[in-house]
């Protein structure tokens, strides 16, 4: 009988191991020193981008990019396309040219020994959009995270806004 319950034990033990290993777990890491200038600095969108969430990638915020990032999206950004339910997306609104942004949070997803980086951000005209906030890791350079740099987000998608 104990030998039932030691292994009963062990194999609950396993299984919370396992689970916790494969768990993703987000933290906020605004002030480490590489990320806390990050918070609070203001962009303007360069191109057209939709906001949507991917079907097969759970995220706590809608996705900003387009058909570059996503193949899936439409190449065309028009608001014909929002509310539409394509393979892969479902588009629930559009970013312009020009509209500001700030960005609010830098996040680090770990799964494992795997960890990744993305930002929150927020448009400045948060009651004019249903979709305010926002992660833009698809529109982020992740290439200087390998020097233990900061990201940043791509010029071609979104560049310092200029203080007012």
């Amino acid at each position: 009988m104990k030998w039932m319950l030691l292994t009963g034990l062990a194999i609950l033990v396993a299984g919370l191991l396992f689970w916790h290993s494969h768990s993703v777990k987000t933290a906020y890491v605004n002030g480490l020193p590489a990320y806390r200038d990050l918070p609070g600095r203001e962009f303007i969108f360069e191109r057209e981008c939709y906001i949507f969430k991917l079907k097969n990638r759970a995220t706590d915020w809608p996705l900003v990019g387009d058909h570059l990032v996503v193949p899936e999206l439409p190449a065309e950004v028009t608001s014909a396309n929002i509310g539409a339910d394509l393979p892969g997306v479902r588009i629930l609104g559009l970013a312009h040219v020009g509209e500001r942004f700030r960005l609010v949070s830098v996040r680090q997803e770990t799964q494992g020994a795997q960890q990744h980086l993305s930002f929150e951000i927020l448009f400045d005209e948060e009651a004019s959009h249903p979709y305010s906030r926002m992660d833009a890791d698809l529109i982020m350079d992740h290439a200087p995270e390998a020097q233990g740099l900061a990201p940043a987000l791509r010029p071609e998608y979104a560049v310092d806004s200029p203080r007012q």
